[in-house]
């Protein structure tokens, strides 16, 4: 364990302060400032002999939180990380993007503010790339065996490195320009830099992972051909169809999927030209959507100088404090203040969008709302409340409904689950000899932890299909719904 009167000695959490906002809003760089060693090994240090680490059971990688903390808190930072890969092959994302259910289940937070376990995380594996103990890890064996990875989100990405490191030869296919899925282009900078994707890859190109960027399978290379080039297929090709809004005015210019507006701007971002860019500057910007995209789009909208930003959602305002239906050690539904949220704009709750108001010319002017109310179970626009909010740019941060259709329905011949995720079974195989599946494309839309654990145990599973046995680990399951057990 850690220090033993940690926790009695230090109470509150302790985390980096936040760029202030008028500063941060001038460019695209991460929003926290440098945390101070001090800070870090106290905080480490308030991690408990709990007897039971209820964190392990709240991360789907099985993260051996308390190991590293005491490692940490000795100043013994090279065991850390190793401690911290052991489960984790990419920390430095989870460490930034992750919402940590394991904070959520930590025994310390039944009374006392949780255990800082992302920071830490993520202070880690950032000294470890700053004293250059991230190094290659090289097969010693080559099994001739190989495997096609099609997506390089944290799933596809996180079975590539594995497969590769049991001796197999990979080769990681991506239909965008660069390789990152959403990692590089659907979270802003803000939140995470890209340095951060391109340090990783090339460790896992030293290891011998190829990368195969700007090649959509299904178009350029048929399904067929890929399983006939390939002993092995891994499908991690995430959630991204994006839920709709079938409303009228849907189809006025200036109403888009959150996701076009985020990798457009990445993009621009990254340097490169994005004709008819879709841009926020001196418009009313209206964000439909609670969640992590919402919050994306605001933070983007306000670097973009918008005139104005109003974000709706359509449920209840979610409670401050963990409510008594979402006990410890669950993960709770609870209100937040991200950075874009610090940022400026307006949210608003228990408001549902009737329709889109357009001009002369088919450019939307406005959002006609009403307010919610819940009529069996149903939320419904209440009858007599509605009201226009300007606006020159919608943005549909919704969510996905699964992975794109086409994939199971053409060559590769995978069906769907009720759900509209592709079909596995409990050690992520498909119907279809060599086929396995990973992350959001099996699990539905979900959580970047669970994406690499997913992506680690459908590695394992993999190379016990090309060799009769493995001694990768398989952190988690899926079951028949999608969802871990």
């Amino acid at each position: 364990m850690a220090d033993p009167k940690g926790f009695l000695n230090t109470r509150q959490r302790e985390v980096p302060a936040r760029r202030p906002v008028p500063i941060r809003l001038m460019d695209w760089k991460e929003v926290y400032e440098a945390g101070d060693r001090e800070t870090l090994v106290r905080q480490a240090g308030r991690c408990m002999d709990c007897g039971i680490p209820f964190c392990h059971q709240g991360c789907p990688l099985g993260n051996l939180i308390p190991e590293w903390n005491d490692l940490t808190w000795r100043g013994d930072d090279k065991d850390a990380i190793d401690r911290l890969h052991a489960t984790n092959n990419f920390p430095e994302f989870t460490g930034r993007l992750c919402p940590a259910p394991c904070e959520s289940s930590c025994v310390l937070s039944i009374n006392q503010p949780a255990v800082t376990i992302k920071q830490v995380e993520v202070s880690i594996i950032d000294k470890a790339f700053d004293e250059g103990w991230v190094t290659p890890l090289i097969p010693e064996r080559l099994s001739g065996k190989t495997v096609a990875v099609v997506g390089s989100g944290p799933a596809g990405l996180a079975a590539a490195q594995q497969l590769t490191r049991a001796g197999h030869t990979v080769a990681v296919y991506e239909r965008d320009e660069k390789i990152g899925g959403l990692l590089r282009y659907g979270i802003p900078d803000f939140k995470m830099e890209k340095i951060h994707i391109d340090r990783r890859l090339e460790q896992m190109e030293a290891e011998g992972t190829r990368f195969r960027p700007g090649v959509n399978i299904g178009t350029d290379i048929s399904w067929e051909d890929l399983r006939k080039r390939y002993d092995a297929v891994v499908v991690a090709t995430g959630a991204m169809v994006p839920r709709d809004l079938p409303i009228p005015g849907r189809d006025l210019n200036g109403v888009h999927f959150a996701m076009d507006y985020l990798a457009q701007s990445n993009r621009a971002v990254d340097g490169q030209d994005v004709p008819n860019q879709i841009h926020a500057q001196g418009k009313h910007v209206v964000i439909l959507g609670g969640g992590d995209t919402g919050a994306d789009c605001i933070g983007t909208a306000h670097r973009h100088q918008a005139a104005s930003v109003t974000n709706l959602a359509i449920g209840k305002q979610p409670p401050a404090e963990r409510p008594d239906s979402q006990p410890w050690p669950t993960f709770p539904n609870l209100f937040e203040v991200a950075s874009a949220h610090e940022e400026g704009g307006t949210r608003e709750y228990l408001v549902s969008t009737v329709e889109f108001l357009g001009d002369k010319d088919g450019n939307v002017r406005a959002v006609r709302v009403a307010e919610t109310e819940f009529v069996d179970g149903a939320r419904v626009p209440k009858a007599g409340t509605e009201r226009e909010i300007p606006a020159d740019l919608v943005l549909l941060a919704l969510g996905f409904t699964g992975p794109e259709g086409d994939i199971a329905h053409s060559e590769l011949g995978v069906s769907l689950t009720q759900r509209g995720n592709l079909n596995r079974d409990a050690q992520y195989a498909t119907a279809e000899p060599g086929v396995f599946v990973a992350g959001d494309a099996g699990r539905g839309q979900s959580l970047i932890v669970w994406a690499i654990a997913e992506g680690r145990a459908a590695a394992a599973a993999v190379d016990r299909y090309l060799e009769g046995e493995t001694l990768l680990p398989a952190p988690v399951a899926p079951t028949d719904r999608g969802f871990a057990v």
